[in-house]
């Protein structure tokens, strides 16, 4: 028995059977380094999928603010600190006049589920819509939300609607206004559906982007018009940040790219760069009932540690201009990646923005997703030194989201290595 094989024989032991992995021959990683992985044998991969470590794994201003203070003071939040405060300051002045105040969890699922809580106390009403290829978290309540109308029935306060999409939209043949008006009549019906039963709406809460859905283009106008359908029925709507905001798209927040304004937003993974750090912001009133009502805490969270290693994320990157970085560097690879796609059958579409790119693979003469063979190609890749995943509601979609510090020349070496992939495939 090999090395690889007795790590998971143990890890299984360990964990309990059935704890994920990436790939046919998982990978052991020991270190990272920006944009970069290494192994056990010292093998360097680059890292095109992790979206925790967004300023680059072992950012130096990271990793000693992080020490630094953990060799000073780390306690519980019901201790005055200036450090928390300022990183609550710092994230609400990143978004409009509707957010001023931070509740700070250690992971997205509890920042979600303290969204929900405040919509409902808020409102008094108990529905919540997503879309049905929807992913927000693991607890009890959020992992409702997930893939409801897919593959999990609707239950009576929770309700979803199809993603909105133009590549395998809902009717065929429609132009952009009249896909839009059919998305907005699925989400008509549902929240219809909450206000016959007297549970009303309390939330919208969405993805800014639609990250798990796959990335679609969603057609224009679409979320402005929905989160006036929410509110007019008496409901709040949450921007989940988790994949999209803190520069991915080559803007602060997702919501920018989507255009609407958000009441309540969730931001997680990228807040630390690998310390569990994650935050529920809304406006002051928002927070305040539901202060009132819950005394809610949180023993790691609001701590001096996150506050320092919060606070050098968004130093970082600020000074190193990443968010341009993104739009610059994820747009160019775009780009190229959509000259491919014209050349290749297995490619039916390429979607994304900034730093955060879907490819869409098909059977050829198709618009059939084809998870198989996404895996395949997110394994090839895995061998050639570049690591990916697939997922979106088929999980046919390759999900390339790397670090933000990931430059012009990862993404040429890893056109090189997508070509030679491809080139193996036999249609």
């Amino acid at each position: 028995m090999n090395h690889t094989d007795a790590l998971v024989q143990r890890r299984n032991r360990a964990f309990g059977p059935g704890a994920p992995l990436f790939y046919d021959t998982p990978l052991h990683i020991v270190r990272g380094q920006g944009a970069y992985l290494f192994d056990s044998e010292g093998r360097r991969y680059v890292d095109m999928y992790n979206n925790v470590p967004c300023v680059g794994h072992a950012h130096p201003v990271v990793a000693e603010a992080i020490a630094r203070q953990a060799a000073t003071l780390n306690v519980h939040s019901r201790y005055l600190h200036e450090g928390a405060i300022e990183l609550a300051e710092r994230l609400s002045a990143l978004h409009g006049p509707q957010i001023e105040s931070v509740l700070f969890t250690c992971s997205a699922t509890e920042a979600n589920e303290v969204a929900i809580r405040m919509a409902r106390m808020a409102t008094g009403h108990e529905g919540v819509i997503c879309t049905n290829a929807a992913y927000h978290g693991n607890t009890t309540l959020v992992s409702s939300l997930t893939y409801v109308g897919s593959s999990r029935p609707e239950t009576d306060t929770i309700g979803s609607f199809p993603f909105p999409e133009k590549f395998r939209p809902i009717a065929p043949g429609l132009d952009e206004d009249a896909l839009r008006a059919a998305y907005l009549n699925a989400l008509d019906a549902t929240i219809q559906r909450f206000q016959k039963s007297g549970k009303g709406v309390a939330a919208l809460l969405v993805c800014s982007i639609f990250a798990n859905e796959g990335l679609p283009d969603v057609p224009k106008g679409f979320m402005a018009a929905a989160s006036e359908r929410i509110r007019a029925a008496g409901g709040l709507v949450i921007s989940d940040e988790v994949q999209a905001g803190y520069g991915r798209t080559g803007s602060w927040w997702g919501y920018d790219i989507t255009e609407f304004v958000p009441d309540i937003v969730v931001t997680g993974k990228p807040m630390g760069n690998g310390v569990p750090l994650a935050a529920t912001a809304s406006s002051e009133s928002l927070m305040a009932n539901f202060r009132g009502k819950t005394r809610y805490f949180n023993t790691y969270a609001a701590s001096p540690l996150q506050a320092a290693a919060g606070l050098a994320v968004l130093d970082v990157i600020t000074r190193e201009n990443l968010i341009s970085h993104a739009g610059k560097v994820g747009g160019w690879l775009k780009a190229e990646m959509q000259r491919r796609a014209s050349a290749s059958p297995v490619i039916g579409d390429v979607r994304g923005v900034g730093l955060f790119i879907g490819v869409d693979i098909v059977t050829p003469g198709s618009l059939t997703p084809d998870a198989n063979r996404a895996a395949w190609i997110c394994d090839r890749l895995k061998d050639a030194g570049f690591l990916t995943s697939n997922a979106g509601l088929h999980r046919n979609i390759v999900k390339i989201r790397p670090p933000l510090v990931f430059g012009l020349e990862e993404a040429e070496a890893f056109l090189g290595a997508w070509d030679a992939v491809v080139a193996d495939i036999h249609v």
